[in-house]
C-alpha cells in the first residue's frame, strides 16, 4: 500500500522501525529514571516541598490565580487584537494594486524579522516616554502590544497561504458569475480557507500564550511564571515544585485551546461537506440514462433556456 507522500515500508523497513521505537523507549526511560534518582537525591520529591500547593489555597489565590489572570488577560487582548489585523495584513498582500501590497508587505517582514521580547522592551520605552499610562499598567500593554506585532505579521503570512492554497478555479468560478473581488474574497476563498488555517493559527495562538511569560522575566509584569519568585522567598514554596505546577498548569490551557480549535476544525469541516445543492431522485434516473441531455430546468435552475419558460428539449 502506497501514500501520496511516500511508499509503505517493506518488512525490513517495519522490523528496523520496531526497533528504532524500542530503542528509543528504553533510552526516554532511562532518562526518567535519572531524573527521578536525581531529585530524590536532592530531597527534591518530598512531600514536605509540594504539599502547600494541595493543602494550603494561599499558594493559589496570593499567586498563581492572580498569575493566571494576568496571561489570560494578555494572551486574550493579544489574540483578539492580532486575529483580524493578521487578517487584514494577508488580504491586503494579495491585493491588486502594488502599492498596498507593497505597503503591506513591508510592514509584515519587518516585525516578522524583530524578536517578539525587543518588540516588548521598545514599546516599554515608548510608554514610558511618549504616554501617560502608569508603571502598574504600562507591562501589561508593553506586552500585549509586543505580541501583536509580531503575531499579527506571523498570522498574516498564514492568512495568505490559506488562500493561496485554494484552487485557482473557485477564483475563476466566481468571476465567471460576476461576483467582485472582494465579495469573492469575503463568500468564497476565506470560508473555504479556514479550515486549511486553522491548525498554523492555534498553534500561533499557543504561541501567543507561552510569549507571555517573556514580559514576566524582563519587564516585571505578573504573569503566571512570575510568580514562582515571590511565591518562593515571600511564601517559602520550593522553587522546583513551583515551575512543575505552573508548567503544568501551561500544558493543561494549551492543551484546552488545541483541543477546542481541533472540534472547531471539525464541526467546520463536516459543515463544508452538509452544504450544497439537493438533486432529486428523478433528474438521477434521468441523468443516468445514456444519450439524454437534461436542461437547466429540470436540475432547479433559472430560466432563460428557452422561450416561454418551458422544458429544454431533449436530443436523443
Amino acid at each position: 500500500m502506497t501514500s501520496v507522500l511516500y511508499d509503505a515500508p517493506g518488512p525490513r523497513a517495519r522490523r528496523r522501525n520496531v526497533l528504532f521505537t524500542v530503542a528509543f523507549l528504553i533510552a526516554l526511560a532511562a532518562l526518567v529514571w535519572w531524573v527521578v534518582l536525581s531529585l530524590i537525591d536532592k530531597n527534591q520529591l518530598e512531600w514536605v516541598k509540594w504539599k502547600p500547593f494541595f493543602t494550603d489555597s494561599r499558594a493559589w489565590s496570593t499567586y498563581l490565580l492572580p498569575g493566571l489572570r494576568n496571561t489570560l488577560k494578555a494572551a486574550a487582548l493579544a489574540m483578539v487584537i492580532a486575529l483580524p489585523l493578521g487578517a487584514f495584513f494577508g488580504i491586503a498582500r494579495l491585493s491588486d494594486h502594488g502599492w498596498v501590497r507593497g505597503a503591506a508587505g513591508t510592514v509584515v517582514e519587518f516585525f516578522r524579522a524583530i524578536p517578539v521580547l525587543i518588540l516588548m522592551l521598545f514599546a516599554n520605552a515608548a510608554y514610558a516616554a511618549y504616554t501617560d499610562i502608569s508603571p502598574d499598567s504600562r507591562p501589561l500593554y508593553a506586552v500585549v502590544t509586543g505580541l501583536v506585532l509580531y503575531n499579527a505579521s506571523v498570522l498574516a503570512e498564514i492568512v495568505r497561504a490559506g488562500i493561496l492554497s485554494l484552487p485557482l478555479g473557485q477564483t475563476d468560478a466566481a468571476k465567471a458569475i460576476g461576483m467582485r473581488k472582494g465579495q469573492t474574497m469575503r463568500s468564497v476563498l476565506l470560508p473555504q480557507s479556514v479550515t486549511a488555517m486553522l491548525p498554523a493559527i492555534v498553534s500561533q495562538l499557543v504561541v501567543i500564550v507561552k510569549d507571555t511569560a517573556l514580559g514576566g522575566a524582563l519587564l516585571g509584569f505578573s504573569e503566571l511564571l512570575a510568580s514562582v519568585r515571590p511565591m518562593s522567598a515571600n511564601y517559602g514554596a520550593n522553587t522546583i515544585a513551583s515551575f512543575t505546577i505552573v508548567a503544568v498548569i501551561f500544558v493543561v490551557l494549551n492543551f484546552a485551546l488545541t483541543t477546542f480549535a481541533g472540534w472547531l476544525e471539525g464541526r467546520l469541516r463536516r459543515g463544508m461537506r452538509s452544504t450544497g445543492a439537493v438533486v432529486g431522485a428523478d433528474v438521477v434516473e434521468e441523468l443516468a440514462t445514456p444519450g439524454e441531455h437534461v436542461g437547466r430546468e429540470e436540475l432547479g435552475g433559472g430560466g432563460g433556456g428557452g422561450s416561454g419558460g418551458g422544458p429544454t428539449n431533449r436530443t436523443k
